[in-house]
């Protein structure tokens, strides 16, 4: 066997050992969710509840550890911005999780280089 067809074995081996392994998209250094798919420049549409969502990022992203507060106060719309303290340029320094018209969505604010 060469070093190719061995990685690629190795690689489906753990992909099989652990399921909640993934090959997650990142954008600026942030993980997205599995079902997220791009829409716009840092814009993605997710298929799943607002609420669950909401609960996928105070797993990966701890509440003590990036701040949240709403953004919206509109009726149908539920909007929260999740803090990246730590940003550095070209990271992402913040996240908007919205929900309009039944749609969940991410906006990803990047942090700009100068």
């Amino acid at each position: 066997m060469t070093g190719a067809p061995r990685y690629k074995a190795a690689l489906a081996a753990l992909l099989v050992a652990f399921p909640g392994v993934s090959l997650a998209e990142k954008v600026a250094g942030l993980s997205l969710p599995d079902d997220a798919r791009r829409i716009g420049e840092h814009r993605y549409q997710v298929d799943r509840k607002y609420e669950d969502l909401l609960r996928h990022f105070r797993t990966a992203l701890p509440p003590a550890k990036y701040p949240r507060r709403p953004i919206a106060d509109q009726p149908g719309v539920k909007a929260v911005h999740i803090e990246n303290p730590e940003a550095r340029p070209g990271g992402w320094e913040g996240l908007n999780v919205y929900e309009l018209k039944g749609e969940t969505r991410l906006f990803i604010l990047v942090k700009t280089k100068s």
